[in-house]
């Protein structure tokens, strides 16, 4: 087996609904994804042969993804009213509203979802939301 790893971060904001506690107010961090590619074989063919993939490719995509979601307010999808979503963009707030509660397990398979339809073998996503504690999802 063979892998590769590159991480990216971003900043944005997000609240938890439904959820009774500190994290159920508007509050922000620094988020890392550490995103892990494993495949069984290497490439046998062209510039990427011996390789998993080319490491500028990998952190192209995963630093745009990253970069996509900065300095964002991560909305999900239909916990605020449309009223308020419109003011939010009105006054020139920048909101991805996401179809999911913005935990950061969801935001772990979210990242190696979107990588994966790109075409990247990911087998892991570890999405840090502090320096100290991650939640993971792998494929």
């Amino acid at each position: 087996m063979y892998g590769l790893k590159t991480e990216a971060c971003f900043d944005s904001a997000h609240f938890l609904t439904d959820y009774y506690g500190k994290c159920e107010n508007l509050h922000g961090h620094r988020w890392r994804a550490v995103v892990y590619l494993e495949q069984e074989e290497l490439q046998t063919e062209g510039t990427v042969r011996d390789m998993v993939l080319d490491f500028g490719v990998f952190k192209r995509e995963v630093r745009a993804l990253a970069e996509s979601l900065d300095h964002t307010f991560l909305v999900e999808e239909g916990s605020l009213g449309d009223d308020t979503i419109a003011c939010l963009e009105r006054d020139g707030f920048s909101l991805t509203i996401l179809p999911f509660r913005t935990t950061a397990e969801n935001l772990a398979r979210h990242f190696g979802e979107l990588l994966i339809e790109k075409g990247l073998p990911v087998a892991q996503v570890d999405m840090y939301e502090t320096p100290n504690n991650c939640a993971i999802w792998r494929r």
